[in-house]
């Protein structure tokens, strides 16, 4: 059996190196502080008056979008990964994003439609 120690195993990550336990931390916090705002939002701002219920509705999908950044980009590692890759993912999300969207207007306009014949 051969005796190997931990820098002969391979186990160099060159871009992943950026990725230690403070920034682990540091993106958390991150995230924890967007969702206590999300949650300030939801049962002080908007039930108190001072946000009406479309603005709110802005205001959580922005932040949805910004965790949703930090979570693929850290703890997913894409941040990591090389452009291509990222550029791929990239697109395809927001294609399926468009889709979703069209086919929530079409069948609204759909529903509007068939209940006025």
């Amino acid at each position: 059996m051969s005796q190997h120690s931990h820098l002969e195993e391979g186990h160099e990550h060159g871009g992943h190196a950026g990725m230690d336990k403070a920034k682990i931390w540091k993106v958390a916090g991150i995230l924890t502080l967007i969702t206590a705002i999300e949650f300030i939002i939801a049962l002080w701002a908007i039930p108190g008056g001072h946000i009406p219920q479309h603005i709110g509705n802005y205001i959580y999908i922005a932040l949805t979008l910004v965790k949703a950044f930090y979570i693929v980009a850290y703890f997913m590692h894409l941040k990591y990964e090389k452009l291509g890759l990222q550029l791929a993912l990239t697109v395809s999300f927001i294609f399926i994003i468009y889709f979703i969207v069209l086919m929530l207007i079409e069948g609204g306009f759909l529903n509007i439609h068939m209940m006025s014949h």
